[in-house]
C-alpha cells in the first residue's frame, strides 16, 4: 500500500488484509484521525485507517529488526520471540478501531471510551473482525484485546503499541505533521528504529541513539503546543461539544422534533447503545445532523450547528489563577448579551487533549525510556539528557475562556448591545483576563 509517511505498507499475513477488509475497520475511514483540527490546518483531512495502517507498519519494522538482530535462544533470555509477532501486528492495527466520530467529544458527551469499545469489537461473535481473528485461533480475539487492556503477559508487545515510544506515537507525530503543514513532528524514525532492541522488561534504546529519542520527545512536545493545543481547534471543539450537549438536553425534554430526530444518535441519547449502534457511526452522520439541525426551530441548536459548519469559532482569552475569578461576570455579561452562557461559554479544563506529559519519575513503566548502556545496564533518558530534563514533568499549556465572537464587536458600530460590549471588553487585555479590583 502506498503512503506518504512510510513510502509503502507491506502486508505479509493473509489476516492483515482480511482484517482491514471488514467493515469494522473500513469504517475508520470516515473518520478524521484529528477531528476538529481540520478547522485550523485545512490540510488535516486525513483518517484513523491511515494512522492505523501506519502503526502496523511501523510495528511491523520493529519485528523485523527483533527478530533480524535480537532473536531469542532460549525462554529465560529477554529476547524477541517471533511466535508474538502476528499479535503485535494485529493489536498495532486494531488500537484505535473503536474510535467514535469526533472522538474525544464524542466520549465527553455520551461517557463512551473508544479502548472499551475496541475490547468489545475485538472479541464481539457479530463483528467480522472478530470473525478473521477466531481463524487464527479460538482465543485469539482475547489475546489482542489483551494488548489493548495492557495486560498481556508479553511486555515487549504491550511497549510495542503502547509505551513513552511507542509505534502508535512515531505514526502520529510524523502524520499528524505532514498533513497539518507543520514540521513540528519530525523525527529520525529510522535511526530510533534501529537503535530500539527488547530486554526482559519490555523494550529499551541503546544509548548511541540518544539523541534521536532526545528529538522524538522535543517534536512531540512542540506537537502539544503549536497543533493539539491550538486555541482555535479547541474552540471549534467547544461548539460541537455545546451542540451535542443542546441536542441532549432537547431529546430529553421532548422538545427534539421529529424532523431533527437524529435516528443513529437515540441509542447513545438514551445510554443503551449496541456495538452495532456504535459502528453505524462515523464523521459525516454526525455532519449530516448537523445539516439538519442548523434549520431547526430551536435558535440555540441551529445557531450552534451553522457556527460549526461554517467554521465560525468561538473567540478566547487566557486566565490565570488570580483571574479565573472574572469569568462569572462574564458569563453574566454574555447573558446579558443574549447568549445562553451555558452554551456559549466554557473554560478549557473540560476541552484540553490529554496531555501525554514525560514524567519517569511516577510509578507508572511506561513514563520510563530507558537507554542500553555498553556494560548492559539502563539508564532513564532524562538522567542523561538536560533537554528532556528540562521538560520532564511539566505541562506547559494554557487555560482559556470561551465566548461569543460577537462580544468583541466594536463599540463604533450602533448596536443596542454596545454598553454590554464595552464593559465585558474592558476585562480583557491583550488576549489575557485582567484582574477589576473597583467592578
Amino acid at each position: 500500500m502506498r503512503d506518504p509517511i512510510h513510502s509503502y505498507i507491506y502486508v505479509q499475513h493473509q489476516v492483515i488484509l482480511d482484517l482491514i477488509n471488514t467493515r469494522e475497520f473500513q469504517r475508520l475511514r470516515r473518520i478524521r484521525q484529528l477531528g476538529t483540527a481540520s478547522s485550523t490546518f485545512h490540510g488535516a483531512e486525513h483518517s484513523r485507517f491511515t494512522h492505523s495502517v501506519g502503526v502496523y507498519e511501523i510495528t511491523r519494522q520493529i519485528c523485523d529488526n527483533f527478530q533480524r538482530n535480537y532473536p531469542s535462544k532460549n525462554a529465560n533470555d529477554g529476547l524477541w520471540n517471533d511466535d508474538e509477532r502476528l499479535v503485535a501486528l494485529c493489536a498495532a492495527l486494531l488500537h484505535d478501531i473503536g474510535h467514535g466520530p469526533y472522538s474525544h467529544t464524542f466520549e465527553h458527551i455520551f461517557g463512551t471510551n473508544h479502548e472499551d469499545v475496541t475490547v468489545k469489537i475485538l472479541t464481539s461473535p457479530s463483528t467480522e473482525v472478530n470473525k478473521v481473528l477466531r481463524e487464527v485461533a479460538p482465543d485469539f480475539p482475547e489475546k489482542v484485546a489483551s494488548v489493548i487492556q495492557k495486560t498481556y503477559p508479553n511486555p515487549q508487545v504491550v511497549q510495542m503499541i503502547s509505551s513513552q515510544i511507542d509505534a502508535d506515537r512515531m505514526d502520529y507525530l510524523l502524520r499528524d505533521s505532514y498533513y497539518t503543514g507543520t514540521n513540528y513532528g519530525t523525527f529520525d524514525l529510522r535511526r530510533i528504529l534501529r537503535v530500539m532492541r527488547p530486554y526482559k522488561n519490555g523494550i529499551t534504546f541503546h544509548i548511541s541513539g540518544m539523541h534521536a529519542v532526545e528529538d522524538y520527545i522535543m517534536s512531540r512536545f512542540q506537537m502539544y503546543q503549536q497543533v493539539y493545543f491550538h486555541p482555535v481547534s479547541r474552540s471549534m471543539e467547544v461548539i460541537l461539544n455545546r451542540l451535542l450537549q443542546r441536542a441532549k438536553f432537547l431529546f430529553e425534554n421532548s422538545r427534539l422534533l421529529q424532523e431533527n430526530s437524529p435516528q443513529l444518535l437515540l441509542p447513545f441519547f438514551e445510554n443503551n447503545f449496541s456495538v452495532e449502534d456504535y459502528i453505524r457511526l462515523d464523521d459525516g452522520v454526525l455532519n449530516t445532523y448537523f445539516i439538519q439541525w442548523s434549520m431547526s426551530t430551536d435558535k440555540i441548536l441551529s445557531d450552534l450547528a451553522s457556527r460549526f459548519l461554517n467554521r465560525k469559532p468561538l473567540k478566547s482569552a487566557r486566565f490565570s489563577a488570580t483571574t479565573s475569578g472574572q469569568i462569572p461576570k462574564l458569563r453574566k455579561l454574555v447573558s446579558a448579551a443574549g447568549y445562553n452562557s451555558t452554551y456559549y461559554t466554557a473554560t478549557n479544563d473540560s476541552f484540553d487533549l490529554p496531555y501525554d506529559v514525560y514524567a519517569p519519575n511516577q510509578s507508572k513503566k511506561i513514563t520510563q525510556i530507558e537507554l542500553y548502556q555498553d556494560d548492559g545496564t539502563l539508564i532513564e533518558l532524562s538522567k542523561v539528557s538536560k533537554l528532556v530534563a528540562a521538560i520532564t514533568g511539566k505541562v506547559s499549556g494554557d487555560e482559556r475562556f470561551f465566548f461569543p465572537r460577537e462580544m468583541l464587536t466594536s463599540s463604533k458600530q450602533i448596536d443596542l448591545f454596545a454598553p454590554i460590549y464595552e464593559k465585558f471588553q474592558g476585562y480583557l487585555k491583550n488576549g489575557w483576563l485582567i484582574e477589576k479590583k473597583n467592578d
